[in-house]
């Protein structure tokens, strides 16, 4: 009889595709977080995958913070027609015009931290009660300590430190009413591990990931592309100057930082993610605000 070995990429594959299928098992009405960064959209393709021939049985989920990268919004759209599902978007500004949360002023603003109530107004909205997540334990140390199925009391808060055990791959979706679960397929993955399956599927990504010039600042030792979101002070104004970087993360762009890079292939971006010795977040000014920012964030909803 013939013998077949699963690498490694084809093992977190299995993982999580085991995973997104007992989600579709356990909960009536989840719902895909999706950013349009990397992560989901590695979890897009892994959802087609679980469920082909048949569509993704859940739709995708984006809390628009009105600051987004305008490449990574129009790569959104064509990913939702290509994976052929519905897409729901939660409008941070619609949550400042109804007076939910209020817009910060100042130099360091930034809706980052708004979308937590985006996110848990939609979640209350729709009924949904598993939220697919593209957290990797890999990402930061708030990160490593979630668990498959995290689940989210009916306020949307996270605790730490009272979470289930998942032995022998068996996850526990009970929860009472109100409360709901999100949900990290790609846990066990690193950012390298990302970048060798996209490479592996030709999954395609947004072309801010690839190394591109554009008008930047250096503010404490991040580097920002220049947006009207961003609020520049007449010192920095001064120091806009042309870059070749690329982005590791995507996010807001008032807090998301970009790197210095050459990498204009994925081939290229391999090679140099498996030199980096600094975590991809490293760059997200939000998590520099205080020592457990991320972790902090969570507690009260945060992806």
């Amino acid at each position: 009889m013939k013998r077949y070995y699963l690498n490694h990429l084809q093992k977190l594959e299995a993982e999580s595709i085991y995973v997104i299928r007992e989600v579709a098992a356990q909960f009536e009405r989840p719902v895909l977080l999706f950013s349009g960064g990397k992560d989901s959209i590695v979890l897009g393709h892994l959802s087609k995958k679980a469920f082909a021939p048949a569509k993704i049985p859940y739709p995708l989920l984006h809390i628009d913070t009105g600051h987004n990268f305008p490449e990574v919004l129009s790569f959104r759209d064509a990913v939702v027609k290509y994976l052929d599902v519905r897409l729901l978007v939660g409008s941070v500004q619609n949550s400042i015009d109804t007076g939910r949360v209020k817009d910060e002023t100042g130099k360091f603003a930034t809706r980052n931290y708004l979308q937590s109530t985006t996110l848990l107004d939609a979640i209350h909205e729709h009924k949904f009660d598993a939220a697919i997540g593209g957290g990797r334990r890999d990402e930061e140390k708030a990160r490593a300590k979630e668990r498959f199925f995290s689940h989210r009391n009916d306020f949307g808060q996270w605790d730490p430190k009272n979470q289930r055990p998942e032995l022998w791959d068996l996850y526990n979706g009970r929860k009472h009413h109100g409360e709901h679960f999100r949900v990290f397929p790609l846990s066990n993955w690193t950012e390298l591990d990302i970048w060798q399956y996209i490479l592996k599927e030709n999954i395609q990504i947004p072309s801010i990931y690839f190394s591109h010039t554009r008008d930047c600042i250096i503010r404490d030792g991040v580097i920002y592309a220049y947006s009207e979101y961003l609020h520049l002070d007449e010192v920095e104004k001064k120091k806009l100057k042309s870059m070749t970087v690329r982005f590791r993360t995507v996010g807001d762009m008032t807090c998301t930082g970009a790197v210095r890079s050459d990498a204009r292939t994925v081939e290229d971006i391999v090679q140099e993610v498996a030199a980096y010795r600094i975590s991809e977040r490293g760059n997200r000014a939000d998590d520099k605000r205080s020592e457990n920012s991320l972790e902090d964030r969570k507690k009260e909803g945060y992806f």
